[in-house]
């Protein structure tokens, strides 16, 4: 049979994927059994993501629209052709996303808790709330004319404010703008009632422009494009050239009009005119406060967290629960699954080794480490107490360059050596090496991930940590360490394996040599996303010759399901929950090694333009543990999402008389036994404990 794999038709394109992706997040707030600040949260992060997805993936479109570039990726949609579909899809959804907030304000008024206008507030609450303006947001709004001698003024992405027609007393139409800054609170809670910001300056707009009657108002909100583009070869100080970029960062074109209602004619000409908008580039929210993201200052309130699920506490299981950690990991390897597992040994993994006489060295890479990080403490400690302290800090990670950029300037300054990142590479590999002077030798202690070493969103992403004291593991991290110091020759490590050179190679012959086994064959593949063609087409290729194969992909699949005598052997599966899967685990049937870890996504970007680090799990144990724990995903039919026609996802329910399985809530049902079990119990019963939950299911 000839096959054309390089066929348009046989691909879904990256950003129509992305938003069948965001729509499930969105599906979240309709689930029954969830709390209402539950249901909120998930519109908030639908928000948030539709904000970076206009601020990157939109404005590079229309940057490629202007550029006269017309075909961008294997699907062969034009950037044109995207940007329609893409607005047409959005459109769409508006009303969905609105019955979804309006259901959850419902279910809060059931629970005595409000989210009013000012207009809709009772006269006792409107007084508290003149008094409440005058005294806190009066002094700090800015209104603004707009006129011949007062031109409109720059407004930074996702800036938020509200436009103005006016009426002078001679009858001349003019037009303003309130400026609400981001120090202000999105919402004022007065008693048990939250109220938009907006709707109470709204309300007092005459107070700001006097001598002048409003004629119409509306509230709105800007996105630009937020992209850097940095010339790294022509760099002589990286550092300056990042900081320039991240202020240009708020004078990108603007990409994106957000306003409230029914907005008045005469306003939507006059803020299109100046933003050099068009029509197409608006959106009218009806019913939904602007800024979606806002939503974390109500599902945060502690007055009302009891219409919250309460946070799971992770829990650090044998042998680290009673054990050095370092003695623990010189005894075996050692896999820890976030966040059921808690992400306090890794922190202790670099706080121990930075206070411990026998520490010569400390190396490792930090993409996303949060704002407040005890691992960069526990390093600059190691610093000062003579150790030599290594650090690859990546300050071209997205919207966290300023926080890196902080925290790489706080290691130098202490006398780290910091290395910035590789011209023309991002380095997303997730790896620490310790080396002490043990027993008249040197030993090495390894720890690789899945995941960012960030305690903070450890508690919300799931993912994979493995400890080792490995020799060829160890060998290859010294290796791959001297590549990001050194001007190194050597491209290739000699058991792990590093994108650009390695991933993908390895990747396309385990499935090849899988593809083999025919119908006996099963793959399972687990990432973010999954874009490459090359990898798409050894898939393809794999089932062409019966060989069974499961993706779990959260976010962006470019591959059908639906197409003849190609992909019928293979099934997409998305798990959308309380944590966001984002492990990369790639497994084989009848591999020698069966599992491996990666921070790699299936995407160019990490295959071919990042360095990344994936994996063998030679141990029998952790490879059978892996496998149960990916089975188990596959089992779930509480938050399971399968790719069914084209872009389609359906949910997966339970059939009639089967038990709902919410893979999530196992696992944290898991550590919580076998927390307790560990206090009284041996670890091998942990060990049994473990093969009973997740094989049965």
């Amino acid at each position: 049979m000839d096959i054309n794999l390089n066929n348009p038709q046989l691909y879904l394109n990256r950003e129509l994927s992305w938003l069948r992706f965001n729509s499930r997040v969105l599906d979240q707030a309709s689930y029954k059994e969830l709390l209402p600040l539950d249901k909120l949260k998930f519109i908030a992060i639908y928000g948030t993501n539709l904000d970076e997805f206009y601020m990157i993936r939109v404005a590079g479109l229309k940057s490629l629209y202007k550029a006269g570039i017309y075909e961008t990726s294997y699907d062969k949609l034009t950037p044109t052709n995207q940007l329609k579909e893409i607005r047409a899809y959005l459109r769409d959804e508006l009303p969905t996303l609105e019955s979804r907030y309006l259901e959850i304000v419902n279910e809060l008024e059931e629970n005595n808790i409000y989210i009013k206008d000012y207009k809709e507030l009772n006269p006792k609450t409107q007084e508290q709330l003149k008094e409440y303006f005058f005294e806190h947001i009066y002094p700090i709004i800015i209104p603004i004319a707009v006129d011949a001698t007062h031109p409109f003024p720059h407004l930074n992405n996702l800036s938020f404010g509200i436009a103005l027609e006016l009426k002078g007393s001679s009858d001349e139409f003019k037009h303003g703008l309130i400026r609400i800054p981001r120090v202000l609170q999105r919402f004022i809670k007065i008693d048990n009632t939250f109220i938009p910001i907006e709707s109470i300056v709204e309300y007092f707009t005459q107070e700001l422009f006097p001598g002048f009657e409003v004629i119409a108002s509306a509230p709105f909100r800007v996105t630009r494009n937020a992209d850097l583009a940095i010339e790294e070869e022509e760099a002589d100080d990286f550092l300056e050239i990042l900081e320039e970029g991240l202020r240009s960062r708020n004078k990108g074109a603007i990409v994106r009009l957000e306003l409230k209602g029914n907005a008045d004619e005469s306003i939507v000409a006059f803020l299109s005119k100046h933003l050099q908008l068009q029509d197409k580039d608006i959106y009218y929210y009806k019913h939904t406060p602007l800024n979606l993201g806002s939503f974390w200052q109500i599902v945060g309130d502690k007055d009302i967290a009891h219409l919250l699920s309460p946070s799971f506490i992770p829990r650090t299981l044998p042998p680290l629960d009673r054990t050095d950690i370092y003695d623990a990991i010189e005894e075996d390897e050692i896999m820890l699954y976030h966040p059921y597992e808690s992400f306090e040994p890794i922190v202790k993994f670099i706080q121990e080794a930075a206070k411990d006489k026998s520490t010569l060295a400390i190396r490792m890479v930090l993409y996303r480490v949060g704002s407040n990080s005890p691992i960069v403490k526990a390093l600059i400690d190691a610093v000062a107490t003579g150790k030599q302290v290594t650090v690859m800090v990546e300050l071209k990670a997205r919207f966290d360059e300023e926080n890196n950029l902080k925290w790489a300037k706080k290691l130098e300054s202490a006398g780290a050596h910091v290395v910035y990142g590789i011209p023309g590479l991002k380095v997303h590999a997730k790896i620490a090496q310790v080396i002490k002077h043990k027993g008249g030798k040197l030993k090495s202690y390894l720890h690789l991930a899945t995941g960012n070493y960030n305690p903070t969103t450890a508690k919300i992403y799931t993912d994979i940590s493995f400890f080792t004291t490995n020799t060829k593991f160890n060998s290859d991290a010294t290796k791959f360490f001297h590549l990001l110091t050194a001007f190194a020759t050597h491209k290739k490590l000699d058991y792990m394996y590093m994108s650009p050179t390695q991933i993908k190679p390895k990747l396309l012959r385990l499935i090849e040599k899988e593809a083999e086994y025919g119908k006996d064959g099963h793959i399972i593949l687990k990432a973010n996303a999954l874009v490459d063609q090359d990898i798409i087409k050894a898939i393809y290729k794999a089932s062409i010759k019966g060989c069974k194969i499961d993706l779990i992909i959260r976010g962006i699949c470019c591959l059908r399901c639906d197409i003849k005598d190609i992909s019928k052997n293979i099934t997409v599966h998305s798990i959308i929950g309380k944590y966001l899967e984002h492990p990369r685990i790639y497994w084989f049937k009848h591999n020698k090694v069966k599992a491996y870890i990666a921070s790699a996504d299936l995407m160019p970007r990490n295959l071919d333009r990042r360095i990344e680090l994936m994996v063998p799990i030679e141990s029998d144990k952790l490879s059978s543990r892996i496998e149960q724990i990916l089975k188990l995903q596959l089992a779930d039919n509480t938050h399971r999402y399968i790719l069914t026609n084209g872009y389609e996802y359906k949910r997966v329910t339970p059939k009639e008389g089967q038990e709902s399985i919410n893979s999530q809530e196992i696992l944290e049902k898991y550590a919580i036994k076998a927390g307790k079990l560990s206090v009284k119990k041996r670890p091998k019963h942990i060990s049994k404990l473990t093969k009973k939950i997740l094989k049965d299911k």
